[in-house]
């Protein structure tokens, strides 16, 4: 008996470190792509497209522990299994435009419509294989807004900021971190006063909450949007 316990737990390992090691030789394999990317973004913050590819190509490793926490979590599983996308054939915002002014659906249609953004508008993944993995790096970039609303924070550097911040501190991604680090240049003096001591310490005060990755938000449309918050 304690001999194949004994080779359960050495095959195990041998797994564990496979994967590990195939991980990090993909991270050390887009490391000139990783740097492009990194400096364009650096250059250009609008550039969309190349901090999305800065998040695609850094990180895998953390998507797989996303993936991992999601399947361990009863929302979360069904989330990965239906694979909801969030676009302008998902979201009827019309539909959204009449609930409730108190609703989740009408705050989201009202950020949306005030900042003329698109449901559909976040970039696609291009640089993760696995097509799991892929859809929760999706998932993620296309909860940007629902957390924005959730958060109450505005579109504003000091804003986008924090919910980076939030994000971090959830999820702990590493372009999220980047953007948190980077980002403060950008502020005033006063800006980074209050970033570092209010909006970073709240966003880290949040992770006692529900896993951001684990709510099918969607379904929550005509819910109080204050008691959401509260989750």
């Amino acid at each position: 008996m304690f001999s194949l316990l004994r080779s359960r737990i050495t095959t195990q390992s041998a797994r564990i470190r496979s994967v590990t090691t195939q991980s990090f030789s993909e991270v050390f394999s887009k490391l000139p792509s990783v740097i492009s990317a990194a400096v364009g973004a650096l250059k250009d913050p609008t550039r969309s497209d190349l901090v999305a590819a800065l998040g695609d190509m850094t990180g895998e490793l953390q998507l797989r522990r996303l993936r991992n926490r999601m399947l361990m979590h009863p929302v979360g599983a069904e989330i990965l299994r239906q694979q909801p996308i969030v676009n302008e054939h998902t979201v009827d915002m019309p539909a959204l435009r009449l609930l409730p002014y108190n609703t989740f659906g009408f705050a989201y249609a009202q950020y949306m419509d005030a900042h003329e953004f698109a449901a559909s508008e976040r970039d696609p993944v291009r640089y993760v294989a696995d097509p799991q993995l892929a859809y929760v790096m999706l998932r993620y970039r296309q909860c940007h807004d629902f957390w924005h609303v959730l958060s109450g924070l505005p579109v504003s550097v000091l804003g986008e900021l924090g919910v980076k911040w939030m994000e971090f501190a959830h999820m702990q991604m590493p372009v999220a971190l980047l953007s948190g680090l980077v980002g403060p240049v950008r502020l005033s003096v006063r800006d980074r006063r209050i970033l570092r001591q209010k909006v970073v310490p709240w966003a880290f005060a949040q992770r006692g909450m529900a896993d951001l990755m684990c709510v099918w938000y969607e379904r929550h449309w005509d819910e109080d949007v204050d008691r959401l918050r509260r989750r």
